[in-house]
């Protein structure tokens, strides 16, 4: 079986600013990744290149054995950081559009969820708070039967115990044939459904490991965050 992750030596620069100096990472299907560092450390540049939206970077990337491309697309749903549905779409048509892009939609699924968060099929996006719309774009991202997620910053726009309920669904739909990596400032929320974590800081891998591994330090994953990013503040 191929590695869902394969990333070797990769650099990225956006002018004379090197973002990414050389990260090497593998991961094997089926878990729950935690990535995270301070702002500015290229997370967002990272899951980008992952998903196919950045193309001018060094290095050799690969998703399940093949680099990002038309395959890859087909396979990873990206929840990117900011709101990107358009402001006069009705859920129900969001819903729709992504039935007619992506042949892994599940659209009984999202309408369910669509339900179980409270949401209607006719409200508009633009008349929907900041949190509404994040559940929206969460629950649509998710109701594809991909083999990646990428989910930037999911969780910034909810409340604590909205919360808790999408964590709890996003550990309740992926398999072992499916991985989420996950970038978030809401260590002490999130950390529970890690199965790995990556930090990155200066652009390097400051640290990769499995969870189990770091919770026999007796340290919380935020804790050790703090100490390994100490130089941030």
């Amino acid at each position: 079986m191929n590695k869902i992750i394969e990333v070797n030596d990769l650099h990225k620069s956006y002018g004379k600013n090197e973002v990414l100096k050389g990260l090497t990472l593998s991961y094997e299907p089926g878990q729950i990744i935690g990535l995270l560092g301070p702002n500015g450390c290229g997370k967002t540049t990272l899951m980008k290149i992952l998903v196919g939206l950045i193309h001018d970077y060094e290095g050799d990337v690969r998703i399940d054995g093949q680099a990002p491309g038309v395959y890859s697309k087909s396979i990873t749903a990206y929840l990117p950081e900011r709101t990107y549905l358009p402001e006069w779409m009705r859920a129900g048509e969001a819903i729709d559009y992504f039935q007619d892009f992506f042949a892994d939609f599940d659209k009984a699924k999202s309408l369910e969820l669509l339900r179980h968060f409270g949401l209607e099929e006719k409200q508009k996006i633009k008349s929907m708070s900041k949190g509404m719309q994040e559940k929206l774009q969460l629950l649509i991202v998710m109701s594809r039967n991909a083999r990646l997620y990428c989910l930037d910053e999911p969780l910034g726009g909810v409340d604590p115990a909205t919360r808790s309920a999408i964590l709890d669904f996003i550990m309740q739909n992926y398999t072992d044939k499916s991985t989420v990596l996950i970038t978030t400032h809401l260590i002490n929320d999130v950390e529970r459904i890690f199965n790995s974590v990556l930090m990155i800081g200066n652009g390097q891998v400051a640290l990769n490991s499995s969870i189990d591994e770091l919770r026999e330090s007796g340290k919380t994953v935020e804790d050790i965050f703090k100490e390994v990013f100490s130089f941030a503040w």
